[in-house]
Order: C-alpha cells, then structure tokens, then sequence
C-alpha cells in the first residue's frame, strides 16, 4: 500500500519554510500531493493559478511530489485521492491552536483521515506567507524568504 499524503494551504505565496516541509515530507510519504486552496471570496495576493506553477518549479527535482489546484472542504479533497493523511507545518505555539482546531473538526468531519505535524526548522520559525507579502508590497527585500520561482512572481505581480 502506497502512503500518501496531502500538504494542504493557501501557499500565498510560497515560502521556504513551505519548501523545505514539502522536502521533508517527500522524505516520509511514498507520494505527496501539495494542495494549493483556493477562495473565490478571498482576494489572494498571487493568483491561485500563479502559485500552482511555481511551486511546481520549485519541486520539479522531488519526484514523489505533485501540485494540485482545489476547493472546497479538504476532508473532501483527500476523499477524493483516497488520502487518509494530511500533513501540517507548525511554527510557534500560536499555530498549534489554530491547526489543532481545524485537524479536531476535520476528525469529526472524516474520522479516517489523520493529521501529521512537522515543526519548522528554526530559520524559519519566523516565516509567514503574511510576512513575505508585507515585506513585498512595502518595498522591502522579500527574496531571502522565498525560492527563486516566488521571487519571479512576485516582482511581476508589483510591477503591474
């Protein structure tokens, strides 16, 4: 049986800190789907399509892992890959809240399916997509915080 995992988020836009979960869980699921969400009630800073692509570009070398558009329910989502594993990153305490509240409603939602945590790794304890997009639209120096694909994105997204 082939273990598969789903790596869920808005990805908006990729980190590194997303790069090197989807690394390292590419290292412990036989095959990996990232799940790029999609809102149609939010307005995402790069376009869902956008970030399906560079995170491709970004994990074009890990060969277990593949990119996925979707929307709606993530309970719904794994249902439909026969997924029984999700997989989230954590940061700070502050995120364990948050994740253990939607990892509870999920359970009840598809008692099935599990949720696994990985830590960030202490670089990029601080990162966040939110960080990242602020630094971006102020004028900043966002290109430590995002791989090189984002970067691109990014600076096409402001010069428009």
């Amino acid at each position: 049986m082939t273990r598969l995992a789903i790596y869920p988020g808005s990805f908006d836009p990729p980190t590194l800190g997303h790069i090197d979960i989807i690394g390292r869980a590419a290292n412990v699921f036989d095959e990996l789907i990232v799940a790029v969400g999609h809102n149609a009630e939010k307005h995402p800073f790069l376009d869902p399509v956008d970030r399906v692509a560079a995170l491709r570009e970004c994990i074009k070398d890990i060969k277990n892992v593949k990119v996925e558009q979707f929307t709606g329910l993530l309970v719904d989502f794994a249902r439909r890959h026969d997924c029984r594993m999700l997989v989230r990153g954590m940061r700070v305490v502050s995120d364990f809240e948050y994740e253990f509240r939607v990892a509870s409603a999920n359970r009840v939602m598809a008692p099935e399916i599990e949720t696994v945590f990985l830590t960030t790794r202490d670089e990029y304890s601080f990162l966040a997509s939110s960080v990242v997009r602020e630094i971006a639209t102020l004028g900043g120096d966002y290109s430590p915080f995002v791989p090189a694909p984002v970067f691109e994105r990014i600076k096409a997204k402001l010069a428009k």
